[in-house]
């Protein structure tokens, strides 16, 4: 198991979750929910140099089938901005499936009610994403995920190039 702090960012259209791991990749724990759009990635950037992260780690919503929405698009190319900003933080891809579904049942099992979840719901599910990620990685010996690859000269936005060096 690599040795540092991981931060982990679940994306949503309105909030983004970030959690944070501890630096020996056991525990993961919420840091805040960030509003999306103008400042975000300045947010998830300072919380990453303040813990001093060595990966990112960023949920990619796929369906239970395993194939990518318009959802894993956004998440993909927010990824790909964010990874602009964080050179030469990697940023690496997970997936995401259910997450949020375990964050809801996780907090309603810890009884908080419905109405309560949203302020809190969007750092469960990055606590869940980065959990899952880190766990994954004490099992295995390798890194969660894919890493995100640099983009390809022309490729549109959320694109992710098909060769190249990863981060």
């Amino acid at each position: 198991m690599r040795h540092g702090v991981r931060i982990g960012v679940d994306v949503g259209s309105v909030r983004i979750g970030v959690a944070r791991s501890d630096p020996s990749g056991l525990l993961a724990t919420p840091v805040e929910t960030v509003r999306r759009g103008r400042g975000d990635l300045a947010r998830i950037a300072e919380i990453a140099a303040e813990h001093e992260a060595i990966e990112i780690v960023v949920g990619l919503p796929t369906s239970l089938s395993g194939r990518e929405s318009h959802a894993a698009e956004a998440a993909r190319a927010f990824a790909t901005r964010l990874a602009a900003r964080m050179t030469p933080v990697p940023i690496r891809l997970v997936d995401e499936r259910l997450t949020t579904v375990s964050a809801q049942q996780g907090l309603r099992s810890s009884g908080v009610k419905a109405r309560n979840q949203r302020d809190v719901i969007d750092q469960a599910a990055a606590v869940v994403l980065l959990q899952a990620a880190l766990d994954g990685e004490r099992a295995t010996g390798n890194p969660p995920g894919r890493p995100l690859e640099p983009p390809r000269p022309g490729a549109g936005p959320g694109e992710e190039a098909s060769g190249g060096t990863a981060r």
